[in-house]
């Protein structure tokens, strides 16, 4: 029997810690999915009306009534698709360890996306504050005194979106590390 080559053990190293960035690809995009799906769920069901309405005044406010909470929406759907389309060619990844070409693509969609949630997250977060503080030089109310659930609802979906965010930007340069390992 011949023993192994410093070469080989080198070798299955290697092969062993880029199956294991795969395996953390995955893991992240799944969390990934989690957390904007949650998002468009908890901003497209917001509502609320306030006790106090009349017949001939409702005060009602919805996610629809901002065109940006709209975008926050597609955004994160769009985003929540792309991932849940991803996972199985991470799972290739996982299997697959040395796939150049897939893993490029992924890198190009990823940053393309984070582009889109981003954009999405960013911009429904200008709204929020302005809901939660106003802004007295341009005379827009604080509405989130009144409309309590409505705010920590629409808060809360900010949370998941830009905790996706943060995960893909984790997997970007995960997926360039991987790739620049290949010999």
């Amino acid at each position: 029997m011949k023993p192994e080559s410093p070469d080989h053990d080198q070798e299955l190293r290697e092969l062993g810690v880029s199956r294991g960035f795969s395996i953390l690809d995955l893991v992240l995009r799944m969390v990934a999915v989690v957390g904007t799906l949650g998002s468009a769920v908890v901003m497209g069901t917001t509502d609320e009306t306030l006790p106090f309405s009349t017949q001939a005044v409702i005060f009602h406010a919805q996610y629809n009534d901002i065109p940006t909470f709209r975008f926050f929406v597609i955004a994160n759907a769009t985003v929540c698709a792309y991932l849940a389309v991803s996972l199985p060619m991470s799972i290739y990844h996982v299997i697959r360890t040395r796939s150049a070409k897939s893993r490029a693509l992924l890198i190009f969609l990823d940053a393309t996306m984070l582009a889109v949630l981003t954009a999405g997250a960013s911009a429904a977060a200008a709204i929020v504050y302005l809901a939660h503080k106003g802004n007295a030089s341009a005379n827009w109310v604080a509405i989130c005194q009144q409309y309590q659930n409505f705010c920590s609802r629409i808060t809360g979906s900010l949370i998941g979106s830009f905790a996706a965010v943060f995960i893909l930007i984790l997997l970007i340069p995960l997926s360039g590390l991987v790739l620049s390992r290949r010999r």
